[in-house]
C-alpha cells in the first residue's frame, strides 16, 4: 500500500495502521462501523481498507459479519523477540514457579509507562486476576510493574513520577514521595511486592529480569490472594526464576531463536520435497 497522503490529510499507511490499532484488548471484534469510528475514518475509507487488510489476512471477517485479528497478521506478531526470544527462553522457568506456588504467574516489560504482559500462567486454585496476555496495566499498582520502575534510571522514575498516578483502590500509592520512597526498598531488598493496589484482595511479589548493565529487560512475579500472601515465602523461586531467565537470555546471544534447533540440511531438504 503506498503512503499517498488522502483527502483527510493522513497517509495511506496511518490509516491502515488506524485500522489496526481500533482492536485491542477490550475491543478483539469490531462490526465495520466500529471500526471506522475508532480509525476516525469515513465508512466508505474503512470499507475499502478492510477489505484488502482480510484479503491479505490480516483481518478476517467472521458470520457475524464482525472482523478480528488474521492468522497472517498473528504469524507476523510471532516473529518479534517478545516470543522467539524473551517468551521462548521465560516458558520453562514460569512453568517451575508456577509448580512451585501453583499460583498466578506472569512475565511483563515495560512498554512506556505500563506493564505489557507477555505471559501468564494460573490454575482452578489462583486467585481470578484482571491481568490478560497482552493486556497493560500501571507500573505503579503492580508487582511486575514495580519491578521493572525500581531498577529505571533516575531519569525515567522521575519522569513517571510527574505523571499523575492512578489511584485505583484505597491502597494504591498516588503520592510521588512515597512511591519512590516505596521503589528505593524494593531495590534495596531485590524483590517488588503489592498490597491491594491493583485489586481488593490480591497481594503480588515480583522480580526483575536484568541484563548484564543491571538494566530491566522484563520483570516475572506472582498473584495471590491477601490470606495467603507470604513475601518471603514467595521470593527466592521468583529470583531464582528470574536469574534463570536473565542467564539463559545472556548465553543465547543475539540468536533470535534459542529455543529451536537450526538444521539448515533439514530445511533445504523440505524445500527440495516441496
Amino acid at each position: 500500500m503506498s503512503g499517498n497522503t488522502g483527502d483527510d490529510g493522513r497517509s495511506v499507511t496511518s490509516r491502515v495502521l488506524g485500522i489496526l490499532d481500533a482492536f485491542d484488548i477490550e475491543h478483539p471484534r469490531l462490526t465495520l462501523s466500529d471500526i471506522a469510528r475508532r480509525a476516525s475514518l469515513s465508512l466508505t475509507t474503512a470499507h475499502r481498507l478492510v477489505g484488502e487488510l482480510t484479503e491479505w489476512r490480516a483481518l478476517e471477517r467472521g458470520e457475524d459479519g464482525r472482523y478480528s485479528i488474521g492468522l497472517r497478521l498473528w504469524e507476523a506478531g510471532l516473529l518479534g523477540p517478545l516470543h522467539t526470544r524473551l517468551r521462548e527462553i521465560a516458558m520453562p522457568f514460569l512453568q517451575g514457579l508456577y509448580e512451585a506456588t501453583r499460583e498466578n504467574v506472569h512475565l511483563a516489560v515495560r512498554d512506556g509507562n505500563e506493564a505489557l504482559y507477555v505471559e501468564k500462567l494460573s490454575g482452578h486454585r489462583s486467585v481470578p486476576i484482571v491481568s490478560r496476555t497482552g493486556g497493560r496495566l500501571p507500573l505503579h499498582t503492580t508487582g511486575v510493574g514495580k519491578a521493572l520502575l525500581a531498577w529505571e534510571t533516575c531519569d525515567h522514575v522521575d519522569q513517571y513520577l510527574a505523571h499523575p498516578l492512578a489511584r485505583l483502590t484505597r491502597y494504591s500509592i498516588s503520592e510521588p514521595g512515597r512511591l519512590r520512597k516505596d521503589l528505593q526498598r524494593i531495590r534495596s531488598r531485590g524483590y517488588a511486592t503489592t498490597q491491594e493496589e491493583m485489586t481488593l484482595g490480591n497481594c503480588s511479589v515480583a522480580c526483575p529480569i536484568l541484563d548484564a548493565e543491571g538494566r530491566p529487560i522484563a520483570a516475572v512475579g506472582v498473584v495471590v490472594h491477601t490470606v495467603r500472601v507470604e513475601p518471603d515465602r514467595l521470593a527466592p523461586p521468583i529470583l531464582a526464576a528470574a536469574k534463570g531467565i536473565a542467564d539463559r537470555l545472556a548465553a543465547a546471544g543475539d540468536d533470535p531463536y534459542p529455543g529451536y534447533v537450526h538444521d539448515l540440511d533439514l530445511t533445504k531438504r523440505m524445500r527440495r520435497r516441496s
